[in-house]
């Protein structure tokens, strides 16, 4: 696409191993910009930076390790140039009610989704003020309205969209922009893997039918990557969420009333067995935590 803004611009996608995050930068490349895939599994990303139509470049790092990070950001800086775009994508889940699941694992998704946006925001504004470029944060609709048996996701979730917003107000004034885009369920090996439990597969088959489809990863991920050519504040894939906007304060009353009426029944069949970290990201963030050890 020759005419998009992002022809010849450096995009850094964190959690671009998989998901989201390889769709994003598929999506980039394909309109010439030059993607940088940040995330877990090198070999994985290298395979992946091989197959794009344009330059691209792997790199290894943890985004909740801050000098890990900024390791990163000077081989970017050295190999492509300064960044116009930074997406905030890396993320995890799990799923299982609070005193049920382990506290390291319920402490780690709010450490990679939250904090780790944070520090990922952190290394690259310097690049961003340098280029008047765009931050884009990954939320979700757990940002409006939480639900129970995933609370550290929703937490997170919520928690990164009040990041963005303060940050758009620190760094308006040195022309970046910041954006937030809010998803539903995708098609990722996390939404695959927490159809598997049974304590997932109740919190989605409660949701209204058009809530609970499950939409293509590279049809959002275009969505997005309009959304972002545009710079804009917010980016809702699929559109209809827009519409949860202004009636998300009605949300938390309709989740009440639901999960009183069936979670205690749930519970006294015992199907709310923890999941544990989702999908191969999370397999792959376990795996490189213990070889870190």
């Amino acid at each position: 696409m020759a005419s998009s803004p992002l022809r010849n611009r450096t995009v850094v996608v964190t959690g671009a191993a998989r998901g989201v995050g390889a769709a994003l930068a598929r999506e980039v490349a394909r309109r010439g910009a030059r993607p940088v895939l940040l995330g877990h599994e090198k070999d994985l990303l290298e395979e992946l930076a091989a197959r794009m139509p344009t330059r691209a470049l792997a790199v290894e790092a943890d985004v909740t390790d801050l000098p890990a990070l900024e390791r990163a950001a000077r081989e970017v800086r050295r190999t492509l140039g300064p960044p116009s775009v930074v997406i905030a994508n890396a993320g995890v889940a799990e799923g299982g009610l609070l005193t049920a699941t382990d506290p390291a694992e319920w402490r780690r998704v709010i450490d990679i989704n939250l904090t780790g946006s944070a520090q990922t925001a952190r290394v690259f504004l310097p690049d961003l003020r340098a280029t008047s470029g765009y931050y884009l944060q990954i939320a979700s609709l757990a940002s409006f309205g939480a639900a129970p048996l995933m609370s550290a996701y929703c937490a997170s979730k919520a928690g990164v969209e009040a990041f963005a917003h303060a940050l758009r107000a620190e760094v308006v004034g040195h022309g970046v922009a910041v954006g937030i885009a809010y998803l539903n369920w995708t098609d990722t090996d996390m939404v695959h893997d927490a159809d598997r439990y049974a304590v997932l597969r109740e919190l989605r088959g409660r949701m209204p039918s058009y809530a609970r489809r499950v939409y293509p990863v590279e049809e959002v991920a275009a969505r997005i990557v309009r959304g972002l050519e545009k710079r804009r504040t917010a980016v809702y894939a699929p559109p209809w969420l827009r519409l949860v906007q202004p009636v998300r304060s009605a949300l938390p009353p309709l989740v009440l009333r639901r999960a009183r009426r069936h979670l205690p029944r749930l519970e006294a069949e015992g199907v709310l067995t923890p999941t544990g970290l989702l999908g191969a990201g999370g397999e792959a963030d376990d795996a490189a935590r213990r070889a870190a050890r």
